[in-house]
């Protein structure tokens, strides 16, 4: 009896262990349709960067669904002018 119970505590333990936040995507704009039908590439923080990286390509840029609106890959920060 006791080794199921330890069993189960140990069980528990290492789910919850394993259970994490969902990283935040902050990348608000998506390049579709580049390289090939169908494909996209979401790593554009600004229209400007994606526009940049589509031209010439065929791909048009799109809002990214998973945006969660953070500004910045690496978290908020200050523009320095």
């Amino acid at each position: 009896m006791r080794f199921h119970i330890a069993a189960t505590a140990i069980v528990f333990a290492l789910a919850g262990a394993s259970l994490t936040g969902a990283k935040a995507d902050p990348y608000r704009w998506c390049a579709e349709g580049v390289a090939q039908s169908g494909s996209s590439n979401c790593y554009f923080v600004t229209l400007q960067q994606c526009q940049a990286a589509a031209s010439g390509t065929g791909a048009f840029c799109t809002p990214n669904n998973f945006y969660t609106g953070s500004d910045s890959p690496g978290g908020s920060h200050r523009r320095h002018r």
